[in-house]
């Protein structure tokens, strides 16, 4: 029999197997082997023996097992699944799924919820009788995260008790700041990405919105990365429709885009297979892939990149009421033990009869509430639609639905999509606000054209005009209106807002308040707004939504607390106690 063992990656990063299957082999530029290079270094790769009891699992960061199989099989991806109990006397257990890393590896991602004690661990196999995959054991000593990520430092993703806002482990607020670089797992390089992570940590993102990998079936260009219309694959079969060929190299070389990603404070978003216009629109497979698997691949991706913070979007641009979308949403709760969040995305076409709609019957919107009662379901993101158009109302709605789920509008107007002046500049940031105020009490979500699709240069073709932007994806990154966007996590930050609520005052406007502590409200003139339910003495500033900029700052002292704007334009009043 193989022998057995196990590689431990500190910051992590695993990619110790990068090119072993020998399918599309990704080779990173000269930079992009400097910054891999410097990574291995920094993992401190260490091969031990299973039950070492030195082996350690630092708070909340991901540490990765390897099982190596003792037999072989014509598709291992399809043919034999492998996950492994964590147990631990005073927390309990946990249960990880494993992936298929290529060859005979099989690896099993952990990150352990406390800093002290011992977890013990057992694998088990479809296939009993393979005993390199079947019966391993071994064992992990707890203890403190000492790195200075705060993703790591807070803990996993979930939903906080009233199920309208994301938290961490620890209890501390996640308002989503998420932008929609939609194709940059298989467009970017490793050089790419670090630009891009960049970018937008300095300018308040935390999350970002991904596809897979490309879901056009009809899609057609190089097998390249940074490359006109090229685009790396992840499957060998998805022209026909299905996704049962890996390519075990894409996703290794996700790894590390992800990674990067992470080190920079940005929460993947992983779409699985996009429902909607996908990519070029050329027949995205969402809608035509086999429920069984959609789960099957679900349930890898829980297994790659569940132990770091992690969205789950089991539906992207559709009706989400499909047999696959629900197949998707059901594997995440029953093999993400760590309950990271779980939702949908829809397409604009919720209510009403869109112009192209040319069927006999009425056309039946999804009203933004698909699964609305199913236990797996976190979150439910709308969209608004690209036509330069201020639509709060979906918000609006969303906010009243029952029972209680996360709301934000996934996708407004992408900034210069079709023509410069679509969405641009201020008006990204006014949509911000309003979606907020109205209901998308989750968190904010920018998009641009030219980002969305990752376009290599400002001139690629593939799209039609109301799809495309004469910007590249790093000329999207300075359009004006992410700057904006922004500004609303620094406008939040500090503040207690899990589980805020809609109010409206006196003068009929929304504001989100969490009386009698915090009150949080959108003046896009200026002007005066009366607040109730809070308590005297409270702090307040003003903040300018246009600068990033807090430029008066005072305390509540009379009743009823009325508050006037500094000047005319928009403002945001800020109550309480950061």
């Amino acid at each position: 029999m193989k022998s057995t063992h196990i590689h431990l990656l500190t910051p992590q990063h695993d990619r110790t197997n990068a090119g072993r299957t020998g399918k599309m082999i990704e080779r990173p530029t000269v930079s992009g082997l400097f910054w891999a290079f410097h990574m291995a270094i920094m993992a401190g790769l260490i091969s031990c023996n299973l039950s070492d009891p030195s082996v350690r699992a630092p708070q909340w960061e991901q540490i990765t097992l390897e099982v190596l199989s003792a037999k072989t099989y014509q598709n291992p991806y399809t043919d034999v699944s492998v996950y492994a109990v964590f147990s631990h006397p005073g927390y309990g257990q946990i249960r990880r799924p494993a992936f298929w890393d290529g060859e005979d590896s099989w690896k099993i991602r952990f990150a352990s919820p406390v800093s002290t004690g011992r977890w013990t661990w057992e694998t088990f196999c479809s296939n009993p009788s393979d005993k390199g995959l079947h019966g391993q054991t071994g064992s992990l000593r707890a203890v403190r995260y000492r790195g200075n990520n705060p993703l790591i430092k807070r803990g996993l993703l979930g939903m906080s008790e009233g199920g309208r806002n994301v938290v961490h482990a620890d209890g501390s607020p996640f308002f989503v700041v998420g932008d929609t670089p939609w194709a940059l797992l298989w467009r970017a390089t490793y050089e790419d990405a670090l630009v891009y992570a960049r970018d937008r940590q300095q300018k308040g993102f935390n999350a970002a919105l991904l596809m897979s990998f490309c879901p056009d079936r009809r899609a057609e260009g190089p097998d390249a990365r940074a490359t006109d219309q090229g685009f790396a694959r992840a499957f060998e079969d998805i022209a026909e429709g299905h996704i049962n060929e890996m390519i075990v190299s894409y996703f290794q070389y996700t790894d590390s885009l992800i990674s990067i990603l992470i080190d920079h404070g940005i929460v993947p978003v992983y779409q699985p297979i996009f429902h909607g216009f996908g990519w070029k629109g050329q027949g995205s497979l969402g809608n035509h892939v086999a429920a069984e698997e959609y789960e099957r691949y679900m349930i890898y991706l829980i297994a790659r990149y569940g132990a770091r913070p992690a969205f789950w979007l089991v539906c992207g641009d559709g009706d989400c009421r499909s047999a696959s979308v629900e197949a998707a949403g059901l594997a995440t709760h029953k093999w993400d033990d760590y309950q990271q969040p779980t939702g949908l995305h829809y397409s604009p076409y919720d209510d009403g009869t869109p112009s192209w709609w040319d069927r006999p019957y009425p056309f039946d919107g999804h009203r933004n509430m698909s699964f609305q009662a199913e236990e797996w379901l976190d979150f439910q993101w709308c969209q608004t639609g690209h036509g330069n158009e201020h639509q709060f109302h979906k918000v609006e709605r969303m906010y009243d639905n029952k029972p209680t789920r996360g709301v934000a509008n996934g996708e407004p107007t992408y900034e210069g999509l079709g023509h410069p002046g679509n969405g641009s500049g201020w008006w990204q940031g006014h949509d911000a606000w309003g979606q907020l105020m109205h209901g998308g009490t989750m968190g904010v979500v920018y998009g641009a054209g030219g980002l969305w699709n990752w376009k290599i240069t400002a001139d690629e073709e593939g799209w039609g005009s109301w799809a495309n932007s004469l910007v590249s994806w790093r000329e999207a990154l300075e359009l004006p209106g992410s700057t904006y966007v922004g500004y609303v996590g620094k406008a939040l930050c500090g503040l207690d807002i899990v589980d805020m609520e809609r109010k409206k005052s006196a003068q009929g406007i929304y504001y989100l308040a969490k009386e009698p502590a915090m009150a949080i409200a959108y003046l896009e003139d200026g002007g005066d707004i009366a607040l109730e339910g809070l308590s005297d003495g409270l702090p307040f500033e003003w903040f300018n939504p246009l600068t990033g900029e807090t430029v008066i700052k005072g305390v509540t002292t009379t009743f009823p607390h009325k508050y006037s704007a500094p000047g005319a334009g928009p403002w945001v009043l800020v109550v309480g106690r950061r």
